[in-house]
């Protein structure tokens, strides 16, 4: 079943290293065993290395989506699979689909994307899809080398969404939390751990105990992969005032799983209106650590790494100098510029 709802047989194969996906026919215009018996001749084909060339429906913009999309089923995280098929569906497919994938040019590609100016989010982030799709379709030879049409698109610019917590914020949320700590433990702990250690809300919702030793989180799958998670010992003491009850550290109470953002979520939004931070995402929370890392005099290089990025430029995004670390720089400056 294609993204567009088209059903036909594939054959799916290794060879030489290299994955293989080749359309045996449409269903309904032939049968099962039929496609079988194609299917062992284009095996048989391919591993004597005479693989018949590209067939046309095989180099429509769909058809090579398909192919390239499951064989980035190992590359990608299943998130991100599941929130790309979404923009391949809604955004791509719509325009691009029937279309040889060869014959789509540049000028298609920004017209495409100008057409989406009412929606930049969704612009922005379809845009290096269509890019791993027609990068994939050049190195299965379906388009001249070196000829994506994206290349030089330049993205829409948002205003960014960051929020960061002011320290009476922080105080009046502290506050909130405290009184709710009885009642809402295992939430209240997330906020808190959320904050103290900039992580996203998916690392520690689906924390493990066994990921929690030598007084530091070991993260088996965070977004940029494995990484360690450095505690303070404020962090540390969240995490010890917890009951440990079977292996997840915030366990949901139906079946061996975590618990869900739903769950965190509903808790949260009532927090934050009660302490006048209605505006706050939880994503915020990374942010404002961050912030206050920078104005305690951590560099870009150490805050990267407590955030878990590989990037510096990632890192700049999440950092705010405040106002008052403007003034005192340039007072620094003008003292020892001035004498």
């Amino acid at each position: 079943m294609t993204p567009s709802g088209r059903k036909r047989f594939f054959v799916h194969c290794q060879h030489s290293g290299e994955r293989v996906w080749k359309i045996v026919g449409d269903f309904g215009a032939i049968g099962i065993d039929e496609a079988r018996t194609r299917a062992a001749r284009m095996l048989a084909a391919i591993k004597r290395g005479e693989a018949a060339p590209a067939r046309p429906e095989e180099t429509l913009f769909e058809a090579v989506a398909e192919t390239v999309f499951r064989q980035y089923e190992r590359l990608w995280k299943p998130s991100t699979l599941e929130v790309n098929r979404g923009y391949l569906k809604k955004q791509l497919l719509p325009r691009f689909a029937g279309r040889p994938v060869a014959e789509i040019d540049a000028r298609e590609v920004r017209g495409w994307f100008a057409s989406l100016a009412a929606t930049p989010v969704a612009a922005d982030r379809s845009m290096p899809v269509l890019s791993v799709i027609m990068r994939e379709a050049e190195r299965m030879g379906l388009r001249p080398e070196g000829s994506n049409p994206c290349r030089g698109i330049r993205r829409y610019r948002r205003k960014g969404r960051e929020r960061f917590l002011s320290d009476e914020e922080i105080r009046r949320l502290s506050g909130v939390l405290s009184d709710h700590a009885l009642r809402y433990t295992r939430q209240v702990a997330v906020i808190r751990l959320l904050l103290l250690t900039g992580c996203r809300k998916g690392e520690i919702l689906t924390l493990r105990w066994s990921d929690y030793r030598e007084g530091n989180l070991f993260l088996r799958d965070g977004k940029a992969g494995p990484r360690t998670v450095w505690l303070s010992t404020p962090a540390r003491a969240v995490l010890d005032g917890l009951e440990r009850a079977g292996r997840w550290v915030f366990p949901s109470p139906r079946g061996d799983r975590p618990r869900s953002e739903h769950w965190l979520n509903r808790f949260w939004w009532e927090a934050r209106a009660e302490a006048g931070i209605g505006d706050v995402r939880l994503h915020d929370l990374r942010h404002t650590h961050a912030s206050i890392a920078l104005r305690q005099g951590e560099t870009v290089l150490a805050i990267g790494r407590l955030l878990g990025h590989a990037d510096p430029e990632t890192t700049l995004k999440y950092t705010h100098p405040s106002d008052a670390m403007a003034r005192e720089a340039a007072e620094k400056l003008g003292n020892l510029l001035g004498g």
